[in-house]
């Protein structure tokens, strides 16, 4: 297993809730008409944990 980055709880909890907030506005996108502003957040927030996924080793964040 390679190395865990420096600031390893920090940017554990920050995927958790990026997850968290993914979801929940993949929720609201279904009973909105603002589905391209909801769109957005949901890809900058997915590009986020894509960041911080590769951060770590693989499969670390399978539990998904």
């Amino acid at each position: 297993m390679s190395e865990l980055p420096e600031k390893f709880p920090e940017f554990s909890i920050m995927h958790k809730t990026l997850s968290k907030k993914i979801i929940e506005l993949e929720k609201r996108k279904e009973n909105t008409l603002e589905i391209d502003e909801i769109q957005l957040k949901i890809q900058n927030y997915q590009n986020e944990l894509n960041r911080i996924e590769g951060m770590f080793p693989d499969n670390f964040f399978d539990d998904k």
